[in-house]
């Protein structure tokens, strides 16, 4: 078993990687959309003493993608590799139709998606909307020419 942290997605919000592999398979720890430079939550306002104020699902779902993508290029792995992809959202009756036309315009065909569960939940750790808990296929490496 590897562990995997990248800088290219926000740091964990405990002590734990990005992703572990055993085998072939790739497990993806659970990924918000907070910006890893600076660990801004897109599409978030706050009221002038630190209180959500209103969130913007579209810019969470987008960033979100983005993250687990850097987690499994990070990883070796590509989008197309991924295979279960469980959503948290914190508003179900609010988010689910922006979000589920984000998904669709990442995984345009149902075919090819990965399988996927959305659930609705009373909060995360971070004032985020929504997370993903992924698990992908890693391909193994190519055998350099010569060997077998």
């Amino acid at each position: 078993m590897s562990a995997i942290r990248t800088d290219a997605a926000p740091r964990p919000v405990g002590a734990y990687p990005h992703a572990r592999r055993v085998g072939d398979l790739l497990f993806l720890s659970g990924i918000g959309p907070r910006d890893p430079r600076d660990d801004a939550i897109p599409g978030n306002e706050y009221h002038a003493d630190g209180r959500l104020k209103r969130y913007d699902i579209a810019a969470q779902t987008r960033a979100v993608f983005a993250n687990v993508r850097a987690v499994l290029e990070a990883s070796g792995a590509r989008w197309e590799d991924l295979v279960d992809v469980t959503v948290y959202l914190t508003d179900m009756a609010r988010d689910f139709t922006a979000y589920n036309a984000i998904w669709a315009e990442h995984f345009p065909d149902p075919a090819t998606a990965p399988c996927r569960t959305t659930l609705g939940i009373a909060a995360l750790p971070t004032p985020i909307a929504i997370e993903l808990k992924c698990v992908a296929r890693v391909q193994p490496p190519l055998p350099l020419a010569g060997e077998s």
